[in-house]
Parts: C-alpha cells; structure tokens; sequence
C-alpha cells in the first residue's frame, strides 16, 4: 500500500503472508498423541461408528493477558447438552472436547494436533489467532474447521476452512465504508502482531469505497495496561483537519477497554472526536462498564456479522443457555464469539443430519460440507454454503463466503441497529464487492 501513516510504538514482526491451501496440504504433519494441560476433555468413547458418540472440539484463548473467548467452549459445551437431552442426532451423543491454545502459536498447534489424535470429526466455533500453526495440522488430518471467529486471513484461505463469517476484513470494510461520509482524519489503533497486521487493508477499503483517504495507522501492544500515549498521538492526528470531526478506531480485543480508559482522560483536551470500533472489541457489557451514556462509546459505530443481540432472530440460543447453561457467567448472548459459536454448531448439527445414520468422520463430514450443503441460519446471516473458490478468491480469500455487516450505534448506553445503514442502506450490508477491492498485503 502507499500512502499510509504509520506510527509504530513496538518493533515490528517478521513479514507475513497468508497461507495459501496448496502449501497448507503439501507437506504432511506429524501427528502427536501426547495430551497437554491446555486441554480439557469431556470423558466419552471417540467419535467412531455405530452408537459412539460424535467427537468433535471447540478451543479458544482463555485467562491469558490478551484477548480471551471463554464463551465460546462454554457455548459449545451446553449446545452438545442440548443436543443429547433431546435425543442425540440420528440418536448418537455430541461429545465437546475444549482446548485453551494460550494466545499462543505453540498451543494452538498442540490444540490442532490433540483435535487429530483424538480422532474428532471437526474442529467447530473457535478462536485463534495462529492459523498459521493449527491449519496444517488439521490439513494433514483431513478435519474440517467450522466457523472459526475470522480473526486472521488464513481462515478464508484454507480448503478445509468453512468460515460463518466475514471476519475481520467484513467488519472494517464496513466501519470505513460507513466513516468515510461521517469523519475527517481517521486513526486505527491496532495490535502490533500478525492478526494486527492484517487490520488496515480492510478498514482501508471502505474508507476509499466512500472517497476517503487511507487511515492513520498506529500500532499499540496487545497485552498493554494503559495506552495514554496511543491515545494522545490517535486524538492529534483526529483533530488535525479543523473542518471536520475527526474519528478513532480501537480494535485492540480485549484491552480495547483499557485503551478507552485512557482515551477518555486524554479526550479533554480534543473535543468532538467520535470513536468507532467493531464488534468484539465492544460489546454490551463493556459499554456499561465505561459509564454507558455518560461513557467513551456513546454515539460510537460499531459493525457486527449479526443482528444486534435483543433480535428475535437469536431466541433459539437463548433457550439453549437457558436450559443447558443457565448461570454459567461465561456465556453472554451479545458477544460475537458465542453468537459464532452458536451459528457454527448449527453448521455442524445441518451436516451431520445430512450424513443422516451414514458413518460420520472427519472425512463424510468434509465431503457433505463440500458437495453443495446450503445451512440456513434462521435470517442470522444469509444461506451458508462453500464452493471450492467463492466471489473473493481474486483477493487472497477464497473461503469468504459471507461478507454480510450489521452497523449499530451506542445509543443512550444501548447498542442498538443504526437508522442509517452502511452507505445509506438500512439493515444489511454486502461488503464482497468493497473487500474486491482491498489492497491485501
């Protein structure tokens, strides 16, 4: 890309490139059968023929110093509960294994590795940040990855990868689409790591979609306890053009919070800046634990995959967690790693019963997956489906079906559906023609 300003606060990491498929699967991986302490199990026969239960496993970073998703193994956990309560599918029991990868490249890889030796029929609703570590192995075993989060490129790059979602790249295609007619200069605050690396290429794309310059692209340590001169040098470069609200854009996971406590304090000194971020580095509960209307986020834009949580398009899983989960604090409806979870499960259970009492293994799983199934989601995101390359292949992503955002806007200490839609639709938006635009590094 040209153009860009950069102001950087760490050194930056070693280039990056998506995995491409085609290397993915050249070499084989060894497999290891060694358990690790990051690994929980649900005690159960594996996931062969016959009345065994089918095996299949959810991982996600938990109680780390970055960004953490322990609603996601949670919510795969009461899904398989409400699945065998009533009656299995095709009457064989769902058994959940979880993995905690650690925010780290050597645990997602042994996550990946454990997924084979335990024989599972899929990897389902997870979080990492290291596709690059637990892709291969997965390849090399032949298990499908349902509905990663879509926090990295390679999700949309691996032939075994069937993604939700559009990830990142559809929800700051978005944003910047929905920015570029409302904000003068816009600064991205983002992580300075591989999935960080990533960020403004897409943000980029919406803001040129709609006429307006690249954005300030300034980097930040993921697992920092205050940013006070990440916001200081965001909220200058904001202000800098006088005829127009400057805007800044956090997405920094889970210390998005933390960098928002700084900003407030460094925002009085520049009024009239708006903030925008995307769904996952703020969600309902955050919102109210930085003062609701009175706090950081009020009148901020924020895009999501999904209808915003108070939907009724979501009253299936709430019955779920009610039932299955009722009281398991680490489960919140509005977060976008549960609602991935829940959406990627229903992936799951739509091509299990279309094997329909044939043998289930990582392998018919993949074929059914690949032979055309169209999942309806109940209207939360449109008809899924995976053909070998879809619209966005000429981009570096070929397995990015669903580019489809929501915009909602913190609105008297609620998030709420915007009135005015991205680029001035209501309701949802297609980014796949914004994204074919994308400089992808």
């Amino acid at each position: 890309m040209t153009g860009r300003r950069r102001t950087r606060t760490t050194p930056r990491p070693a280039p990056f490139r998506p995995v491409r498929a085609a290397a993915l699967t050249a070499g084989a991986v060894v497999l290891c059968a060694s358990l690790t302490a990051a690994c929980g199990v649900i005690p159960g026969a594996t996931g062969g023929s016959g009345d065994d239960p089918i095996k299949v496993m959810t991982w996600a970073p938990q109680d780390t110093d970055a960004t953490n998703k322990p609603g996601m193994p949670a919510m795969a956990l009461a899904f398989a509960k409400w699945i065998n309560a009533h009656g299995g599918i095709d009457g064989r029991d769902l058994e959940v294994l979880t993995c905690n990868d650690q925010n780290d490249s050597v645990g997602a890889a042994k996550c990946a590795r454990r997924a084979a030796s335990e024989n599972v029929v899929a990897v389902v609703g997870s979080y990492s940040q290291y596709g690059d570590s637990y892709l291969a192995p997965l390849e090399g075993a032949g298990i499908p990855y349902i509905g990663g989060y879509g926090v990295t490129n390679d999700e949309f790059t691996g032939a075994l990868s069937y993604p939700v979602n559009g990830g990142q790249p559809a929800l700051l295609a978005g944003l910047g689409k929905a920015l570029a007619a409302d904000c003068g200069n816009v600064t991205l605050v983002r992580p300075d790591s591989i999935a960080g690396d990533e960020l403004p290429a897409m943000l980029d794309s919406g803001l040129k979609s709609g006429g307006h310059p690249e954005a300030d692209d300034q980097l930040a340590a993921e697992d920092a306890t205050e940013y006070g001169g990440q916001a200081d040098q965001a909220l200058r470069y904001a202000t800098k053009d006088v005829t127009r609200k400057g805007c800044v854009v956090p997405a920094l996971g889970d210390r998005t919070d933390t960098f928002m406590d700084s900003f407030r304090r460094a925002r009085a000194s520049y009024p009239g800046v708006r903030t925008a971020t995307v769904l996952g580095s703020v969600d309902q509960t955050v919102i109210n634990t930085t003062g609701g209307a009175s706090g950081p986020y009020e009148g901020a834009y924020i895009t999501s995959w999904y209808p915003v949580a108070t939907d009724p398009r979501w009253e299936p899983m709430k019955k779920v967690i009610n039932e299955e989960a009722f009281g398991d604090n680490r489960i919140d409806p509005a977060d976008a790693g549960v609602q991935t979870t829940w959406i990627a499960y229903t992936v799951l259970k739509a091509a299990l019963e279309e094997i329909d009492g044939g043998e289930v293994s990582a392998d018919t799983v993949r074929r059914t997956l690949n032979n055309g199934l169209r999942v309806s989601t109940g209207g939360l995101t449109p008809t899924l489906y995976w053909p070998y390359e879809g619209k966005l292949a000429g981009v570096g992503f070929p397995r990015l079906v669903n580019a489809h955002v929501t915009l909602q806007v913190v609105q008297d200490g609620k998030l709420v559906a915007a009135r005015k839609g991205i680029g001035g639709d209501d309701g949802v938006a297609d980014m796949t023609s914004v994204l074919g635009q994308a400089d992808v590094p």
